[in-house]
Formats: structure tokens, sequence, C-alpha cells
């Protein structure tokens, strides 16, 4: 099982899938790309080009080995992410999210991007979060989580927010 450090997982992989990671990275912006400061759109239409752009991030996701990826991060001014909030599950997407902190207490942790490769940074997140908004099919979604789950949406939507 690989080890949890904020959006990266980090384990030793095999020659195979360190070229396909690193394949994946090279299709992901990496800081200073100025589309990684800007605001996404809220999606409108549930239509074939969304279910293109949620594959794709579920793809680049699970190659790159990651936790969590905005559609900011390659390129795309969508307010979209795929996150695991199981490392061992499958991708989770939410289109539109918004999240509310259920407590008042916070908690700082190392968290790594795909977009900042090798770097990791103290965070402070609210503990607690409720998160809404749609799947790929524009059905409702509700997760209520901490630690990694409430991590993970608040770091996909500081990306769709334009922060890093």
């Amino acid at each position: 099982m690989a080890d949890e450090t904020g959006e990266v997982r980090t384990q030793k992989l095999d020659p195979e899938a360190e070229a396909r990671r690193r394949i994946a990275l090279a299709q992901i912006r990496q800081y200073p790309d100025p589309v990684l400061r800007m605001r996404a759109r809220e999606v409108e239409e549930f239509d074939g080009d969304l279910t293109g752009l949620t594959e794709r991030l579920k793809h680049l996701l699970r190659e790159a080995n990651g936790l969590g990826l905005a559609a900011t991060q390659i390129g795309v001014l969508r307010r979209v992410f795929a996150f695991l909030p199981d490392p061992e599950g499958e991708p989770v997407v939410i289109v539109n999210p918004t999240f509310t902190a259920t407590s008042e207490e916070r908690e700082s942790d190392t968290e790594g991007c795909l977009s900042l490769p090798g770097l990791q940074f103290d965070c402070v997140r609210y503990q607690n979060v409720v998160a809404h908004g749609q799947n790929e099919y524009g059905d409702p979604v509700t997760l209520a989580g901490s630690e990694l789950l409430a991590r993970c949406v608040q770091h996909e939507t500081d990306h769709l927010d334009g922060v890093l």
C-alpha cells in the first residue's frame, strides 16, 4: 500500500509504472503556468465533452499516482475534479463542487501537488467537510468526510478557484 502525503501518493514504482507516471505528469500543467491561477467556469452541459474530460481526469490521476486532479491542472477551465477518497478504490468525480466545513476545527498537515512535483507544504484545512456537486451525468452528489477526503476536496476546490 502507498504512503499518503497530501495530494500525491508516494511509493516505489516499477519501471513501466514510473514511465506511465512521467507521461501523465507531462500532461499536467506545472507551476508557474498561468492557467493554474485562473478560476474555472461552472459546468452547464452534461454531455459527451464532459464525459471525455472526466475520463481523462480519472486516467491521468491514476497514471500520475495522485490523489486528486482538477480540470484546471490539465488546462481546462471547468469546475470539475477527480479524486481518490480511498486510495485503493475508484476515482470519484465532482462537477461544480462546493463544500461546507462542518466544524470550526482545523488541522495542519503536509500536502503535495501534481502541479508542483517533488514539493510539499504545510497547509491548514478544515477537519470535516460536506461536499456538494454533481457527478459526470448531472446527478446530485453529497460527500461527508474528514481527514483525507476533507483535505482532497478543499485542495481540489482551491485549484478550481485559481489558488495554489
